[in-house]
């Protein structure tokens, strides 16, 4: 009688392992996430005691090597990752279908094979077709092994005969191990050809570029283990109509986490923008109600964005609340304290909010901006030209302050802008020259802006 083959279901978004199926995840509440997966025959793991890393070692004793980092040749991406690639630390891109995630990695792949071999694996298109973007990017391929296969010990047996200074895995979805029986892009097989990915990277000092699709939701596909178990998350932002492209770090062991690299796609790959400030802002000089410029903070960069507002009468019995770019739950407490605090009443108003360029925001100090844009659009008078702001805003209507106040005015008069609108905490004794420094103290002063 043929033995039964035991079966575990586990959940897609957490990992977590359930003995039966069930609607939701009993560990992270989400549901229809289980996904049937065959269980391995494996002998009993005996542990050695006499190993040496079980013996504890006192922390200071260590010592501790300055960490070698390797130019992708991109300054954007580099900054990205915090200065370059580390010897191996294991990174994850992923983006939406078409944005640019495989020319990004081929033009990384291209600029460290001139300091020593790159292995190039490929499990979604052929050779000809990775050569034929090689030779549009202009990429110099001389000293770089391509392999079109989706077998993982196929590719760490090739790696480590040739000893490459970087593998790019394109993508950890199609991977699979001959050790499991599940599909490519199963549960199952990401997990088992990630964690292999990692020992193989921490043990030869290889680094590692995986590229990940993502689901509909914008979120990598498979286990959320798998962003806990490499060094750095990536994540391509963006309309990939558009020509305007963000790589931003979720988080990062070797660098800061929320870092921004701004590009643009051209015919020949990926470019690098080092202002990206100037790309973000209109090109229009005139005046527009409902328009205000943030001077945001993304990582260590001070970045410029035009932040658009327009309130209109409602057609329908429930006002519309848009918002593109922003966190939708904040644009309506905002909206709540205008009305208490302020006297601004949007009850019967349609509200839409959005970020110009595609950049998404996720800090409160884009409060005043959002307030300042809707007010705007709601009296139909602009601000003043040259006129830049952040703060953030409590629920009381006072005007809170918000890190590095003094980078954000000095970016703005870099640029060229002549008055700020910002937080009273953020007032230093001595403002950049030639900017004027507004300082607010509570949300009903914002009115005054416009009478």
């Amino acid at each position: 009688m043929p033995v039964k083959e035991k079966v575990a279901y586990i959940c897609a978004s957490c990992g977590s392992k359930h003995p039966k199926w069930t609607g939701q995840c009993n560990e992270c509440g989400i549901w229809n996430c289980l996904t049937e997966t065959k269980i391995a025959h494996s002998t009993k793991f005996i542990h050695d005691v006499s190993r040496t890393d079980s013996v504890p070692i006192d922390l200071s004793s260590i010592q501790v090597a300055e960490i070698a980092r390797m130019s992708t040749g991109s300054g954007e991406f580099d900054r990205v990752l915090g200065g370059g690639f580390v010897e191996g630390a294991v990174a994850l891109l992923g983006g939406e279908p078409g944005i640019g995630k495989s020319t990004l990695a081929l033009q990384c792949a291209g600029c460290l094979s001139a300091a020593g071999s790159v292995l190039y694996t490929t499990g979604e298109e052929s050779l000809q077709q990775l050569a034929l973007r090689a030779s549009r990017t202009k990429v110099k391929s001389s000293n770089i092994k391509t392999l079109a296969t989706s077998e993982l010990e196929t590719i760490l047996q090739v790696a480590k005969s040739t000893g490459p200074k970087l593998i790019v895995i394109d993508s950890i979805q199609t991977l699979f191990s001959t050790e499991q029986e599940s599909a490519p892009g199963s549960i199952s097989q990401v997990r088992t050809c990630a964690d292999r990915l990692v020992r193989f990277a921490k043990s030869t000092s290889t680094a590692i570029l995986m590229i990940g699709h993502i689901t509909k939701d914008g979120v990598l596909a498979g286990p959320k283990l798998l962003e806990h178990i490499v060094d750095t998350v990536l994540y391509f932002e963006g309309d990939p109509d558009s020509r305007l492209r963000l790589v931003r770090a979720f988080k990062n062991r070797f660098g800061a986490i929320n870092e921004v690299g701004v590009f643009v796609m051209a015919d020949s790959g990926l470019k690098g923008v080092e202002n990206p400030s100037s790309i973000l802002l209109s090109s229009d000089d005139t005046d527009k109600s409902g328009s205000v410029v943030l001077v945001a903070q993304e990582g260590t960069r001070p970045l410029l964005v035009e932040l658009q507002a327009l309130v209109d009468d409602a057609v329908l019995a429930a006002p519309r609340r848009i918002s593109i770019g922003l966190d939708g739950g904040r644009i309506n407490m905002l909206l709540a304290v205008l009305s208490r605090h302020a006297g601004v009443t949007l009850g019967n108003r349609d509200v839409y909010v959005n970020v110009a360029g595609g950049i998404k925001l996720s800090e409160t100090a884009a409060d005043v901006a959002i307030a300042l844009a809707v007010l705007s659009s709601y009296f139909d008078k602009p601000l003043p030209a040259g006129t830049v702001c952040f703060g953030e805003i409590g629920l009381s209507g006072e005007i809170r302050p918000v890190q590095r106040g003094q980078e954000r005015l000095r970016e703005a008069q870099k640029l060229g802008f002549k008055q700020a609108i910002i937080p009273q905490a953020n007032q230093a004794a001595q403002s950049p020259e030639n900017l004027q420094v507004v300082p607010i103290k509570h949300i009903g002063e914002l009115l005054e802006l416009f009478h």
